[in-house]
């Protein structure tokens, strides 16, 4: 059942990353900007660095990095304890921002950002996932011990 739960969280979170970027690029990329309030804008972004547009242009090592990422989630989601919030679901989230930039990636050569809370970087869903995931993360390892090696 938690199994299925969180197979459904991730599919919501992917379906909202998709839809929301099919909507900036319909929507934002003829016109750029929306303003919505005074520190915040919809403004359409072709993104080919990583996360906050860092790395602009390196979309294979890039791609490479996400694929690891997913990859060494999954083996240390094994390891840690099934009921930890903290760590299962920062890994989940981590893992589902990490695909959906990644889906666009590989289709687009770029990701599409469009949330612009001035004074930051253009991020989207998946961005968000993955900033909020590596939290979840770093508290739930807090009180991680190292294994002993035998």
């Amino acid at each position: 059942m938690r199994t299925l739960r969180a197979a459904a969280v991730a599919v919501a979170l992917l379906a909202l990353d998709r839809v929301t970027k099919i909507w900036a690029v319909k929507s934002l990329l003829p016109i750029g900007t929306i303003p919505l309030i005074p520190f915040f804008d919809l403004t359409y972004v072709e993104n080919t660095g990583a996360a906050f547009g860092m790395g602009r242009g390196a979309g294979k090592i890039l791609t490479a990095v996400s694929i690891g990422l997913v990859i060494a989630l999954q083996v240390m989601r094994r390891r840690w304890p099934k009921d930890d919030l903290w760590l299962q679901g920062g890994a989940l989230l981590v893992t589902t921002g990490a695909i959906g930039n990644l889906y666009d990636r590989l289709k687009f050569g770029y990701v599409v950002d469009f949330l612009h809370i001035h004074h930051w970087p253009v991020f989207n869903v998946a961005d968000s996932c993955i900033t909020i995931g590596a939290l979840m993360l770093a508290w739930g390892m807090r009180d991680e011990k190292p294994a002993r090696a035998h």
